[in-house]
């Protein structure tokens, strides 16, 4: 076997290798989840069912749909909202020359840095006095300031590849900075927004003890609390319905990453000049 060939075997296994220990954790959730008795393994046989699956849907009193419908309404507009913050504030570093810009830039990444759980005393509390507990907005306003600076980390190294004569060009044909934003640096950064917006999207999904402290009921709660919590509302680790809700919080994350995918993966590096 010559070295060409053993690279590619190498290459193959390796990448079958690391396929594998990413799907299994999802394939072994899907088992579990359509498994009629959540201990299948001792068992010497398997049934299937989506039992789970309609239960999770159905039974009011695990609010699963309302969980899932706080969580997309709250990641949407952290993701939207913290986007077009982040886009503005990485526009103005990367153009505008004020002293001091790259101490901004650094100030953002380190403020990020600070752990969630040396806040969340401090946070409690103002949103108390405030009286936001258990509504949206006790959960956008800390998600946007916790997922800023990744947005604008993101947007900054996408901006400052656009070439500054599309800047220059407009300016000179009697466009504003604000109209040059919005109408040729969004347009041509729409790669880079896309990719934060569904990086956010992400996180603010995923996140757990912000919903965790700052809601109390299913009015505002989350998904991942909500699964979380399938525990106490049954006196037992209900597996087949923690992993069938798993699956289904999972599917819009999926879908998103899916339809998002020919924008993430486009050529963003090609001159915004040629043509």
């Amino acid at each position: 076997m010559n070295e060409h060939r053993l690279k590619a075997l190498l290459v193959s296994v390796g990448t079958c290798l690391m396929i594998g220990f990413c799907l299994v954790p999802f394939v072994w959730m899907i088992a579990v989840s359509i498994s009629k008795h959540p201990d299948f393994l001792g068992s010497t046989t398997f049934s299937a069912t989506l039992r789970n699956y309609i239960d999770v849907a159905t039974i009011r009193s695990l609010h699963f749909l309302d969980y899932l419908r706080n969580s997309l309404i709250v990641s949407a507009t952290v993701a939207f909202a913290c986007a077009m913050m982040a886009a503005s504030a990485a526009y103005a570093v990367s153009r505008l020359h004020f002293k001091g810009r790259m101490t901004v830039s650094l100030g953002v990444l380190a403020l990020s840095m600070f752990p969630q759980i040396s806040l969340i005393g401090y946070l409690y509390k103002l949103m108390r006095s405030a009286g936001l507990i258990n509504t949206y907005p006790a959960l956008i306003l800390p998600y946007i300031a916790w997922t800023v600076p990744l947005g604008f980390w993101i947007l900054l190294s996408y901006i400052s590849r656009i070439p500054h004569d599309l800047d220059d060009a407009a300016i000179a044909d009697g466009a504003s900075r604000g109209l040059v934003f919005r109408k040729i640096v969004l347009p041509v950064a729409a790669p880079g927004l896309f990719s934060a917006m569904l990086l956010i999207f992400i996180s603010a999904f995923n996140e757990f003890l912000f919903a965790l402290m700052l809601t109390t009921d299913h009015n505002a709660r989350t998904v991942p609390v909500g699964i979380a919590l399938f525990q106490g509302l049954h006196g037992e680790i209900p597996w087949g319905y923690i992993m069938a809700a798993s699956t289904m919080a999972s599917l819009p994350l999926i879908l998103l990453a899916i339809a998002f995918q020919q924008y993430v993966i486009r050529d963003i590096t090609r001159g915004a000049l040629k043509g």
